[in-house]
């Protein structure tokens, strides 16, 4: 089976825990760079990536990666990438996405256009056609030019990874699913943890802790671009489902609690729970923070309430002192919250034994970790 270079961006901070899971998935000649690891595999480690990885955005093949100042160098370039090793004569291959920084070539539409039009010539010398009705599968096309170096890639995900198939609704200040399991990761949530989030809103912490905890892939409940590729044998999909399943742990004593002020978050978290089949480990209550009884053995992840208006941060500061009175964050009772806010520590009131920069979506964050 053809060695292939795959390409995984994920949140900025999360490179370490992506690293690691490539390894677990077989991944060979890993490296990484801000915001994405690579690494080399076959059509099999393709699936169990789309299938088993968590933290990563989503799975590209490197097709090609040349030097490009010009649209004559861009062009060339493309048009020498093999693209008839997996697009046949009736797929579909849009020029879906792609960005350019501090190069020659800046203009995204121009680029795109560039590059479709190279992707044309290619297969139209390998097929014999003049014509593409592109009526078959699709084999999106992805590209980066950064300082003149251009990397062309086909996205194999489709739909981005942290669309898991459990969170079909959601609260108005979501935390994205592949974020919340990168923070399950760094709080080492084990088979018999015990994990509670006071701010569960739509539940995403829990289920990925409990997806983490049962040794549950996240991509079980979903399908993906790729499984419609001829290129790929359906038994290579199926191999990697069957392996997942059989890797479920049932035996664990992981139990979960969800905390919120919001009736609705409430009735949210538990039909998510539900809908990602882990509804059995997981229990649900309208509460207060300020009520919070955290108890010894209890590993706190959350991700509190924050505001962008200055009304809204002073009462984000004014939760953060009564977090500082109701939890622990000690070895006893570990804590581990993400927050905007960069003088969190103060008004929680004691310094983290760890920081970690994160970012949720566009908004720049630290994790702050309590574990001694």
């Amino acid at each position: 089976m053809k060695r292939l270079k795959f390409s995984c961006p994920c949140h900025f901070g999360l490179e370490s825990v992506l690293k690691f899971e490539a390894t677990k998935i077989g991944g060979e000649d890993i490296s990484v760079s801000d915001g994405k690891v690579t690494f080399y595999g076959d059509f099999s480690t393709l699936a169990k990536a789309n299938i088993c990885i968590s933290t990563a955005e989503r799975i590209l093949i490197v097709l090609g990666e040349f030097h490009a100042e010009t649209f004559d160098e861009l062009f060339n370039g493309v048009k020498k990438i093999p693209f008839e090793d997996f697009i046949g004569k009736h797929d579909a291959f849009p020029v879906k996405s792609g960005h350019a920084l501090n190069s020659a070539l800046h203009s995204i539409p121009d680029c795109q256009s560039i590059i479709k039009k190279a992707a044309v010539e290619r297969l139209k010398s390998k097929y014999g056609i003049s014509w593409f009705e592109e009526t078959g599968a699709t084999f999106p096309i992805q590209f980066s030019i950064i300082k003149d170096e251009a990397v062309i890639y086909l996205d194999t995900s489709g739909e981005g990874l942290h669309k898991r198939g459990y969170r079909r609704n959601s609260n108005a200040a979501p935390i994205k699913e592949t974020l919340a399991a990168g923070i399950v990761d760094l709080a080492r949530i084990r088979g018999d943890s015990v994990v509670c989030d006071p701010f569960c809103g739509s539940g995403t912490i829990l289920i990925e802790s409990a997806y983490k905890a049962l040794n549950t892939a996240p991509g079980l409940r979903r399908k993906f671009l790729a499984e419609k590729w001829g290129c790929i044998p359906s038994s290579v999909w199926s191999d990697a489902r069957g392996a997942a399943i059989e890797a479920i742990r049932h035996d664990t004593a992981f139990r979960a609690t969800g905390y919120d002020i919001d009736s609705e978050c409430v009735a949210l978290t538990k039909d998510n729970a539900a809908k990602a089949g882990v509804v059995k480990r997981i229990s649900t209550s309208v509460a207060d923070v300020k009520n919070y009884k955290n108890e010894n053995g209890t590993i706190t992840i959350c991700n509190p309430p924050y505001g962008e208006r200055l009304l809204e941060i002073k009462q984000a500061e004014e939760l953060y002192k009564v977090m500082g009175t109701v939890f622990k964050a000690n070895k006893d009772a570990p804590c581990y919250i993400i927050s905007p806010h960069e003088e969190f520590e103060k008004f929680f009131g004691k310094k983290a034994d760890k920081r970690r920069k994160l970012y949720n979506g566009m908004i720049k964050c630290q994790l702050f970790m309590y574990y001694k």
